[in-house]
């Protein structure tokens, strides 16, 4: 176990030049969705206002849709990524700034639940993209359960998005984007059952979450698609 994937909460914070940073690139991120990619969010009000949540993101097909992601709502949203691009000189220092945080490939999955937890622990809404890295076809893949079990573990809701178009404006293999339209659809948030502190977490829940947040992002995506003119 490393010691830099276990840094201390203090310095997953945004802070100073590091939100004014954020700030001043998200403005700009989003004039850009808007002028150059017609940006399209729908279901803004199923966002929570205030305390932690998962913002699970289905139909993950272009790079695109983490940025595109970050202009959900309003609040900042938490990432994790490799920590080898986290040690990029000054790049690392912009991952930072645009509310990403590190986690060593090759640590432990309690490593990274640690620092996923303080994160929402703290309040703070956590993306994570169930189907892991990107897929193709208009098929929802089969979702990684660790979205699902910090949700039942911390009992923070999952908000379902379905995003639409993302494929279109820049696929594998491209690396300049094409001015197509992009859309999200936000589902409604899917609370875990209460559990009692210190219990551990049910194997059935977890699978029961999961399932319910499969079936809403196949329907999300496929209006997102349907929204984007795919």
């Amino acid at each position: 176990m490393t010691t830099t994937s276990l840094e201390q909460p203090e310095s997953l914070a945004l802070e100073g030049l590091a939100r004014l940073t954020y700030r001043a690139i998200r403005t700009l991120l989003r004039l850009a969705a808007r002028l150059y990619f017609r940006l399209e969010v729908v279901g803004r009000e199923n966002l929570p206002p205030v305390g932690g949540f998962i913002l699970a993101p289905g139909g993950h097909r272009s790079i695109l849709d983490t940025p595109m992601v970050s202009l959900a709502g309003p609040r900042v949203l938490r990432y994790m990524g490799a920590e080898t691009y986290f040690n990029i000189p000054g790049f690392g220092w912009f991952l930072r700034a645009m509310g990403g945080f590190p986690v060593e490939r090759s640590a432990t999955d309690r490593t990274a639940l640690r620092l996923a937890e303080w994160v929402l622990d703290n309040g703070e809404p956590l993306a994570v993209f169930p189907e892991g890295t990107r897929q193709e076809g208009p098929l929802i893949q089969p979702l990684k359960e660790g979205a699902a079990f910090m949700a039942c573990r911390t009992g923070v809701p999952i908000v379902p998005v379905g995003v639409g178009g993302s494929q279109r404006a820049l696929p594998k293999g491209r690396y300049l984007p094409k001015p197509r339209k992009v859309t999200m659809v936000i589902g409604r948030p899917i609370y875990p059952s209460s559990r009692p502190e210190g219990a551990r977490v049910k194997r059935s829940e977890i699978r029961a979450v999961s399932d319910s947040l499969a079936e809403q992002l196949q329907e999300l995506f496929d209006e997102a698609q349907i929204r984007a003119g795919v």
